[in-house]
């Protein structure tokens, strides 16, 4: 049988290129239950209708009956003539809670993955302890192919991060189990393994069965009932994210063999019919020839009906004005993986802020990131490299805050927080500030 893909061909400069893009873009999972309908009728009535529909439903829900938004925006006057109003004690209080706050996470983000303490100069100690998750479970996608990097993508970084136990579940369609998963487990430290998958095996890592023991949280992609298992059982567990469709953005200047290019779509878009590949280049001609590349080179590929239908359902091929324009756009989609395929990456990656993961020359195929250059492949996708991160040592540890005030440092501190307190309304927390001062003041509010 024979393949065409044609992914849409767009030009920043047409006047229809917005909305064009838009729908390009456009993805969302389905979801299912009452309260997931209702919020997803909100997103897109939000989406849709703007001020007017957030206008109706805080009215609705909040009972703020105004006549355009921006009768709710709180302006910088407003901040500052709230805090010009407060009694001297309580903004001073405020500024020196705030100082010590910012202090403390310009320590937290020096220190990186590791404990650190420090004590300030009434002697006050206050510092972070980093820990282990005692068991996380890995989820394995088995479905349209077999994953053996996605167990080395989970279980390394959970074990290098001294997760005392593994649970690994994967699916095996028709018992047909890969042997080459199996093997990366054993490699990568699994401690336990179930084939299982689907939303059932995310529940059963969730809520602990009499066979499967529960975790603490839950990593690694999956379809759309694993992701929404994932979604809906975050706060029994961690999650490390809500995963769509792979994704892959070029950037290309012209100079790298339109071959490589087209093969580099192609390698995302094997994946799923609903993943997405995109090219953004300034050079209309290297367009072309990309295009007669995937023309020539689909029927080569063992997967080419996944690979037609993803790139013609969601692939798109864009003329930009220029490669800063290029990165413009590629800001606006956040991709999963971002290649910079150009014989200068270093002029163009400053100009980058979002992508999961930035693969910068020619020769970096974005397929060498999936499985040897070390950095992780379970990243973020649909636009969430905006606010989230490849997963890493870090989302298998927690944080826990270390205090420890000196008798010095609670006269100061108990001053403080008891004027903050009593300016909340809580005299029990300002009491227990203040009966540690060593001239304890009457207690404010009591006859």
């Amino acid at each position: 049988m024979t393949f065409t893909a044609r992914p849409a061909r767009l030009s920043t400069t047409a006047a229809d290129f917005e909305a064009q893009f838009s729908a390009r873009l456009h993805w969302s999972a389905e979801t299912d239950g009452a309260i997931e309908e209702r919020v997803a009728s909100i997103l897109a009535d939000v989406k849709a209708r703007g001020d007017a529909a957030v206008l109706e439903y805080t009215a609705r829900f909040d009972g703020l009956d105004v006549n355009n938004l921006s009768q709710l925006e709180l302006t910088q006057t407003e901040l500052k003539a709230a805090f010009d109003g407060l009694p001297a004690a309580q903004r001073e209080a405020l500024q020196a809670a705030a100082r010590r706050v910012r202090s403390y996470h310009e320590a937290q983000k020096k220190a990186g993955g590791e404990s650190w303490s420090y004590r300030d100069e009434d002697g006050t100690l206050l510092g972070q302890k980093v820990t282990p998750l005692d068991r996380v479970g890995i989820y394995v996608p088995g479905g349209k192919a077999a994953y053996p990097s996605s167990v080395l993508m989970n279980a390394i970084p959970a074990h290098v991060a001294g997760v005392a136990e593994i649970i690994m579940v994967v699916p095996t369609p028709r018992g047909e189990k890969n042997p080459l998963v199996l093997a990366a487990a054993f490699v990568a430290g699994v401690s336990r393994a179930f084939t299982i998958g689907g939303a059932q095996a995310v529940a059963a890592l969730a809520y602990g069965t009499a066979t499967v023991p529960k975790v603490d949280k839950i990593t690694g992609p999956g379809n759309a009932y694993v992701a929404s298992a994932k979604k809906r059982v975050f706060g029994t567990v961690g999650i490390d994210m809500i995963a769509g469709p792979s994704e892959i953005l070029v950037l290309a200047d012209g100079s790298t063999p339109a071959d490589w290019v087209a093969m580099d779509l192609f390698s995302q878009a094997e994946h799923d019919e609903l993943a997405q590949s995109i090219l953004l280049c300034p050079d209309a001609a290297y367009i072309d020839a990309v295009q007669a590349a995937i023309d020539r080179l689909l029927g080569t590929m063992p997967r080419a009906a996944i690979i037609a239908k993803s790139l013609n359902d969601r692939g798109a091929l864009i003329h930009t004005r220029s490669m800063e324009e290029a990165c413009a756009i590629s800001n606006r989609i956040a991709p999963e993986h971002l290649e910079v395929s150009s014989n200068d990456p270093h002029r163009w990656e400053p100009l980058l802020k979002h992508a999961g993961a930035i693969f910068l020359g020619a020769y970096t195929s974005e397929s060498l990131g999936d499985y040897c250059a070390g950095p992780n492949h379970v990243l973020p996708t649909s636009g969430t490299a905006r606010f989230s991160s490849p997963l890493g040592v870090y989302d298998f540890q927690k944080r826990s805050s270390l205090i420890e005030v000196s008798q010095a440092g609670a006269q100061s501190l108990g001053l403080i927080a008891a004027e903050l307190a009593y300016g909340e309304g809580l005299q029990a927390h300002a009491r227990a500030a203040e009966l540690r001062l060593n001239e304890v003041p009457p207690m404010r509010g009591v006859n």
